[in-house]
């Protein structure tokens, strides 16, 4: 919030210095983010009066004026400005006078000179010359009673401050001047100057029908008929100077009224045109399809869960938003309606942002605005459109004032022990009150402890924690002394049999993978082809019309880094991820971790582009494959053996696709990109993928040590005729079933041999496999009738399991 330090200094003048002041708001949580003067060094500049501008004899567009600045004697001083005329005040260098200083840095100063052969002895100003405003369209033309000679600077308050607040959105009672000024009065303990708002006796009985049909959306609407003003009129110097130096523009004398209050007091208001109200109005929740152009020019459309203040016909307003175009008040306006009005934060949060744009009424009505006052800044508006657009013929009714559904403020208590130790200093309960009451809350206490009923401008006082922070906000936080922890510090073990995911990725990176970090928002598209996923999780507003939902898995996440990297020209492109991935689940409960009817599992994924090893003279260069991918998964999951299954994934080819299992359970995927998706995303070749649940990765068995052998190992081949469809995890798991009293120690497929053609040894479904037994005992060397009992063993379990025979 932008407001300029005089306008706070008229409501709480502490004698404190500019930068002293933004230091005590800073500490007391109103972050001062910027501090920026006014206008710019200059001097010499004074209050003058154009007397007399007759046209230059040799220049079309100069002119010499007779300029009175107080002085007694005529200053004559050539102006090309378009609107340099008689009887208008302009601010006037005098000779001698620096004005700001220009893009070289270095001020410029007023000399006597000759233009086109006419002496000047001054220059006439524009603000943007002054540097106190952009605009350009000629001398900045001061109101008629501004006294002649009176430094510029004084006279316009130029040596005034912007102060802009970065606040928090728990400090909603913070976003008006008044609101400040009622905190630097707490923290200083300067007097408050409390505006006061004088009723406008009613010269007239009229009023507008109003129906509150959505009490939970306006709790309190209040109104008022105002007849007979003057539109047209011009807003006053100073109400336009504080409405600029808060960041705002003046429109019109109605609209800067209401937006002058809103700075003021922290009251979002609005004004109709009365006689462009058909019928009576009525406050509710939109209706699906209604639509409604609003006073920026959009046409919007509304639903039920958007409120508006509608008419006998259409739509006029978004509620606690933005007004509508069809009756805004303009130069042919005579009859307003006034309303200020209480919305509910919960009913006004967000709808803002749902048409693509925020509004200064919607920003505070969202934090909360104060219920209890909106017939008295009525009041106050009522007085500034009497003062500013008053005719003879205005007439005021009374205020309809409708309260339908207040809010309830429930006390809350603090334990002065509480607020100690949370705060970790010393405290009183007097010094504890005392800070509270400081900052306009009610306080009774207790037996050490201290219960505040919370005023209606703060929303969020709600809890312990609240008031506490408020007693630390008020004693300052350069106050609170520097206190080591008392709490004991345990540091964490982890389990020996669980790895950090730090160590994976350390592993991850030694396998030749770097790591990505991509956002958990993608695109729809991506689920349903690479996830076969139809019904994502959507995003009610997403940041991007491609990142709309959220992932169920890491591939498209880690496709499209590598799809960037291709498309410039990398040839190797190996890549992992480890994130949260999504998926609705109703079995899910609302935990301190989960959120009913969503699971959220960490996966880790990796992908492998391009050539198996970086270039190099030793090798030649050949493409990754499904088992240079699969040896990254295994190992990853070692000491533990994974088994892979043929299976299929939405992702990834049907032929060239695993599931990988431990111990039984499927923990997630390898394989290469579909042949459809490696044509839509045109790469040049198909990438190897894995995707592997976090928890079964991040899982070690607990090694066993076991002694070194005493007798030598004995290896013994054999080679069988199977069926083709008989796999490798068939193969290896009758091997091990096999009764060999504990002497097989290892097996290993080394060679696998299809014929070429027919004949009578093998058919051409069938398949050879090489496997080498590796035999030992712990008690004496193995003679040849153990050995041949293990041989033997085998080959009866290959044939049980598999109908393997053995190959002549």
């Amino acid at each position: 919030m932008q407001f300029p330090e005089s306008w706070l200094r008229e409501f709480c003048n502490p004698s404190l210095t500019t930068q002293e002041l933004a230091d005590t708001l800073t500490m007391a949580g109103l972050e001062v983010e910027e501090l920026q003067p006014v206008a710019p060094p200059f001097t010499g500049i004074v209050v003058g009066e154009i007397k007399e501008a007759v046209q230059h004899p040799d220049a079309d567009r100069l002119r010499i004026c007779q300029v009175d600045v107080g002085q007694g004697a005529l200053l004559n001083i050539v102006c090309g400005a378009p609107n340099a005329r008689v009887g208008i005040k302009i601010p006037c260098a005098t000779v001698g006078a620096e004005l700001p200083p220009g893009e070289d840095g270095k001020p410029f100063k007023i000399k006597v000179g000759k233009l086109r052969g006419v002496e000047s002895q001054g220059m006439l100003c524009s603000a943007k010359e002054l540097k106190i405003a952009d605009d350009n369209g000629g001398l900045l033309e001061l109101p008629a009673d501004a006294p002649l000679g009176q430094n510029i600077r004084e006279y316009l308050n130029l040596d005034d401050t912007l102060m802009t607040l970065k606040l928090t959105p728990n400090l909603a009672h913070c976003l008006s001047v008044y609101g400040i000024a009622r905190e630097v009065s707490a923290l200083t303990g300067a007097p408050l100057k409390a505006p006061t708002f004088p009723s406008v006796a009613a010269t007239n009985q009229d009023t507008l029908a109003v129906k509150i049909s959505a009490p939970d959306l306006c709790g309190r609407f209040s109104g008022r008929v105002v007849r007979g003003v003057n539109t047209q009129a011009q807003t006053p110097a100073w109400m336009v100077n504080h409405l600029a130096r808060c960041g705002q523009r003046s429109v019109s004398p109605l609209v800067d009224i209401s937006n002058y209050v809103m700075f003021e007091l922290g009251r979002p208001s609005h004004i109709f045109d009365l006689d462009k109200i058909q019928g009576g109005l009525d406050v509710r929740w939109g209706k699906s399809g209604e639509q409604l152009k609003l006073l920026n020019g959009n046409t919007v459309t509304v639903d039920e869960k958007v409120g508006v203040i509608a008419d006998a016909h259409q739509v006029e307003s978004l509620a606690g938003i933005m007004g509508g175009d069809a009756t805004a008040v303009n130069d042919d306006t005579q009859n307003i309606y006034i309303e200020a009005a209480f919305w509910w934060p919960s009913a006004i949060a967000g709808r803002s942002r749902r048409f693509n744009f925020s509004t200064d009424a919607g920003h505070r009505f969202e934090r909360g605005v104060d219920p209890e006052l909106t017939v008295e800044h009525i009041e106050r508006i009522t007085q500034l459109v009497i003062d500013i657009c008053g005719t003879p013929n205005t007439t005021v009714g009374p205020i309809d004032d409708q309260r339908v559904n207040m809010p309830v403020a429930k006390p809350v208590t603090l334990r002065v022990a509480r607020a100690e130790k949370v705060i970790g200093m010393p405290l009183t309960q007097q010094r504890v009150a005392d800070a509270l009451r400081g900052l306009g809350l009610p306080v009774t206490e207790g037996e050490g402890v201290v219960t505040v009923q919370p005023p209606s401008f703060r929303f969020d006082l709600q809890i312990e924690e609240d008031l506490i922070e408020e007693v630390a906000r008020m004693v300052g936080y350069n106050n609170l002394p520097t206190t080591p922890p008392l709490a004991p510090i345990t540091a964490s073990v982890c389990k020996e049999a669980q790895r950090s995911p730090h160590a994976l990725r350390h592993h991850l990176a030694d396998l030749g993978y770097q790591e990505t970090i991509n956002y958990s928002f993608v695109d729809e598209r991506w689920e349903h082809e690479l996830a076969g996923n139809a019904n994502p999780i959507k995003l009610l507003n997403p940041i991007a019309s491609q990142m709309s939902v959220m992932r169920s898995t890491l591939l498209g996440s880690l496709l499209s880094v590598v799809k960037f990297n291709v498309d410039r020209k990398a040839s190797r492109v190996r890549v992992f991820e480890i994130g949260r991935v999504f998926h609705k689940d109703a079995s899910v409960q609302n935990t301190d971790t989960t959120v009913q009817g969503f699971d959220q599992p960490m996966h880790v994924a990796g992908i492998a582009f391009g050539s198996a090893a970086p270039l190099q003279w030793g090798t030649k260069e050949q493409a990754a494959d499904f088992f240079d991918v699969k040896a990254d998964v295994e190992a990853l999951l070692a000491p533990a053996v994974p088994q892979f299954e043929a299976a299929e994934h939405p992702a990834m080819h049907p032929g060239r696709c695993a599931k990988v299992l431990v111990n039984g359970q499927a923990v997630g995927h390898v394989g290469e990109l579909h042949p459809r998706w490696r044509q839509s995303w045109e790469l040049t070749q198909a990438p190897v993928m894995f995707e592997l649940s976090l928890d079964a990765v991040l899982h070690r068995d607990v090694p066993k040590s076991t002694g070194v052998a005493k007798f030598p190992n004995v290896e013994r081949d054999i080679a069988v005729i199977v069926k083709e469809s008989v796999t490798h995890a068939q193969l290896m798991a009758a091997v091990h079933a096999a009764k060999t009293q504990g002497l097989l120690r290892n097996a290993v497929l080394f060679d696998v041999y299809r014929p070429k053609s027919e004949s009578a040894a093998m058919a051409m479904d069938e398949k050879s496999l090489a496997v080498r037994l590796t035999l030992n005992s712990d008690e004496a060397t193995l003679n040849e009738a153990q050995i041949e009992g293990v041989v033997q063993a085998v080959l009866a379990e290959l044939a049980a399991q598999v109908s393997a025979r053995l190959r002549a």
